[in-house]
């Protein structure tokens, strides 16, 4: 482990005297890469030293006992050999974590998309509660949430709405989200009492900087409309509301959030060169899927990845075969304790894959 620990020193020497260069810095791209990977670099020069001072520990602890002239000592020694070699087991298993090759994506902000599926007014209402749980969730991880489009249902919720969120590494969490979320229940609009199934699809897709996705000006088609919805009388009466169509790949993004035209544009590039991003992400989840026989992270959003059921107060994520009876909780935004055990399975995953390459 100490000569993994080496090569990682090696490197992080090397990215500490590159994003101090004048052109390294003027390199947008080039000095966003090199800071996040110092800053995962550094957390591994942090394990590396309490590593070391464990094993340096570990080796005293044995000189003493094998001295074992003083039976003092070499009770002390005893308990300092037990602790320290605790401490290697734990930090050698966290070191393996961390050593999985990080996805750069997995920093990056997110757009998140619900729309409403199967079972009518039901599915809009449910979607509705969808972006309630994330927007909670989002707020207690300190993350900001900016609507982005929306479309009302009829009996409340969401027919489709869409959302970006900023915080630290939010793509890396919220991207174990993506997939078609089934609610069972009674509607409110059901007479009988009776269980009615429905559906709702997540899309999570990673913000895209300009220089990750660029896009020719003469493949867009920009059209300008009334916006619907709250707002008052500026938004609703004026064209401030902005739909972008990219031509090559019939791409479609529109925001009307804005009261400023020239707002709800940016918006919308934003959100078209997210999913511009995202298509080529995709392609590559499902073939990382492929390679690890993956269903926590493939791409594919037509996998039914999770269940509500509400008469049973259960939660059941389909991926990983996880039953948590906490619906209420969950739905308010409890959400961390399912995200935690996907991205174990899914880091087990790399972690195999990554013992195999090594």
């Amino acid at each position: 482990m100490l000569e993994k620990l080496q090569i990682v020193k090696q490197r992080f020497d090397e990215v500490s005297d590159l994003i101090i260069q004048p052109d390294i810095i003027t390199d947008q791209k080039r000095y966003v890469q090199l800071n996040r990977e110092y800053k995962d670099l550094n957390a591994l020069m942090k394990k590396r030293e309490d590593y070391i001072e464990a094993t340096n520990n570990l080796a005293e602890a044995e000189e003493i006992l094998a001295d074992g002239s003083d039976a003092e000592m070499v009770d002390m020694a005893k308990m300092q050999y037990d602790e320290a070699k605790e401490a290697i087991s734990s930090l050698d298993e966290e070191i393996r974590f961390m050593l999985i090759p990080k996805d750069p994506t997995d920093a990056k902000n997110a757009v998140v998309e619900l729309r409403a599926g199967t079972g009518g007014d039901e599915a809009s209402i449910f979607a509705g509660d969808l972006f309630r749980m994330y927007s909670k969730y989002c707020q207690s991880k300190g993350w900001k949430v900016d609507t982005v489009d929306f479309s009302e249902g009829t009996n409340g919720g969401f027919k489709e709405i869409q959302f970006e969120v900023s915080g630290e590494d939010v793509y890396g969490i919220l991207k174990f989200e993506a997939g078609v979320h089934r609610v069972q229940r009674v509607p409110q609009t059901e007479t009988q009492g009776r269980v009615h199934t429905s559906a709702a699809t997540c899309m999570v897709f990673p913000e895209a900087e300009e220089f990750d996705v660029e896009i020719n000006p003469k493949d867009v088609r920009i059209d300008f409309f009334c916006s619907s919805g709250p707002g008052g009388q500026s938004v609703n009466t004026t064209y401030s509301a902005v739909r972008l169509t990219h031509e090559p790949t019939g791409l479609v993004a529109q925001c009307q959030d804005q009261k400023s035209q020239h707002k709800n544009k940016e918006k919308a590039f934003k959100v078209l060169r997210s999913r511009l991003y995202d298509l080529e992400l995709a392609k590559k989840q499902e073939e990382d899927a492929a390679i690890r026989g993956s269903q926590v992270t493939s791409g594919d959003r037509s996998a039914k990845i999770r269940t509500y059921n509400y008469p049973q107060g259960r939660v059941t994520d389909h991926r990983i075969g996880l039953t948590l009876y906490d619906l209420p909780n969950i739905v308010n935004g409890d959400i961390q304790k399912i995200i935690d055990e996907l991205q174990l399975a899914d880091n087990t995953e790399k972690l195999k894959a990554n013992d195999n390459v090594l």
